[in-house]
């Protein structure tokens, strides 16, 4: 237990990892329900978690639901399973009759079994979308328009914009979208303000504020050296090793040069000012074009000195964004999975459940709308691993109802046992592997 990183406590990061991987598991399992109902196959047994049965009720189907004191997984049993890993219980099945052995995992027609075992990572999608696209139809998009939001919280020494402020030019070069706003910034030598043509209530001006890169802390990486030495959203870096700083590139080149060696922050929160000490650690990222880069990060990333006005977007348009997300955590994910087994990043991006427990209280730390963020990047992951044709998984399952397919008859009972026995082992090997890396790794 002294691994887990005291986000709020042991017992609030276990309670965030519980409470995450029991909402994950138990859509998945619904989904393998529900489809297995529709298909007339007959769920013996829902059960969140395994172990000692904690409480139980069966419904009108005649299903079994249950919650079991080891919070840590779930499974559906149904007719004709002889354990939760759709064993085939072979007496069982033969002494059914023939309208009760279709309504078995084994006796029921290949498409139904097949669409019953893909239900549950497809819900693990369903998921991800739905909680991707709400998020974005709840708080709408940044518009492309260089209209000042709210503007940050900035120390006294910053002037800041005014809401409703439309920014025309900065030092001088014009501006006429947000996109305009980012390119002319980067452009800019660091410096505590800039000079903003505006337009505000209909006149002209023109003022000095805030910088527009200012080193605002706009969000956290879970696991990162920021995290762990308590930096939060809304924070402002105002120097770097007692140097002064007024840029978040100024940061940037600090963390870049530093190559791993401890920064002491001074950091401006809500009035107060403090000094944190953090070691960057050397992160791979995934590049939008594929592949990683690794690079020396504390694990934030940086905002505008004021937030964006934001449009309303369409059900339609927010699904497809959910879409779209759910879509580039799978790719990153195979893409992380291939660069570790040929050895360009280190295997140490592979978590198990300490790291995923302390991801979990990170995030759940940092706000709801993270932690239910997270629950969708962690939900696609769940689908995908038990897409992996690895027998005991979903995806072994689906592995051999294609040789079922193409052969005209399942395997035999000895060849699925001896596939489930050396699935088991893989699987476990996996997890035994991800551990140690928890434990080890930096």
């Amino acid at each position: 237990m002294e691994f887990i990183p005291q986000f709020g406590g042991i017992a609030f990061t276990i309670i965030a990892f519980i409470a995450a991987l029991s909402i994950i598991v138990a859509i998945h399992e619904y989904g393998h329900y529900i489809v297995g109902r529709w298909s007339g196959i007959h769920a013996e047994v829902f059960s969140l978690g395994f172990g000692p049965v904690l409480f139980s009720r069966t419904d009108r189907h005649g299903t079994k639901w249950q919650v079991a004191a080891l919070p840590f997984g779930g499974y559906v049993k149904f007719l004709g399973d002889a354990d939760a890993a759709s064993g085939k219980d072979g007496a069982a099945i033969d002494a059914m009759d023939v309208s009760e052995r279709r309504r078995s995992m084994h006796g029921a027609p290949l498409w139904a079994r097949s669409a019953t075992v893909a239900a549950g990572p497809v819900f693990n999608f369903i998921l991800s979308i739905l909680i991707f696209a709400l998020v974005l139809f709840f708080t709408g998009r940044a518009v492309d328009e260089p209209v000042v939001g709210t503007p940050a919280a900035l120390p006294a020494q910053f002037e800041r914009l005014q809401e409703g402020d439309r920014i025309t030019a900065i030092a001088g070069q014009p501006v006429e979208t947000m996109s305009d706003v980012l390119r002319v910034s980067d452009d800019l030598d660091p410096a505590p303000t800039a000079t903003y043509s505006i337009d505000r209530d209909g006149a002209a001006l023109e003022v000095e504020a805030a910088f527009p890169r200012v080193p605002l802390v706009q969000s956290v990486t879970p696991q990162s050296a920021a995290i762990e030495a308590g930096l939060r959203e809304g924070d402002v870096i105002t120097a770097v090793n007692g140097v002064p700083i007024h840029a978040f590139a100024e940061l940037r080149n600090a963390v870049d040069a530093a190559e791993g060696t401890p920064l002491t922050l001074t950091i401006w929160r809500a009035g107060e000012t403090l000094d944190i000490t953090l070691t960057p650690k050397r992160t791979d990222l995934p590049l939008p074009e594929g592949g990683f880069e690794t690079r020396w990060l504390i694990g934030i990333s940086g905002g505008l000195s004021f937030d964006l006005i934001r449009e309303s977007v369409g059900p339609f348009a927010a699904l497809w964004y959910g879409v779209e997300q759910t879509g580039f955590v799978i790719t990153s994910s195979l893409s992380g999975l291939w660069h570790m087994i040929t050895g360009a990043i280190s295997s140490c991006n592979l978590q198990g459940p300490i790291g995923i427990a302390e991801t979990s209280g990170a995030a759940a730390s940092q706000g709801i709308d993270n932690f239910i963020w997270f629950i969708a990047v962690l939900s696609t992951a769940v689908g995908l691993l038990n897409l992996f044709p690895i027998p005991v998984l979903d995806g072994g399952h689906l592995m051999f109802h294609a040789y079922e397919a193409v052969a005209g008859k399942p395997p035999s009972d000895r060849a699925l046992n001896i596939f489930m026995t050396v699935g088991l082992t893989l699987l476990l090997s996996l997890m035994l592997f991800a551990l140690t890396n928890d434990i080890f790794c930096p």
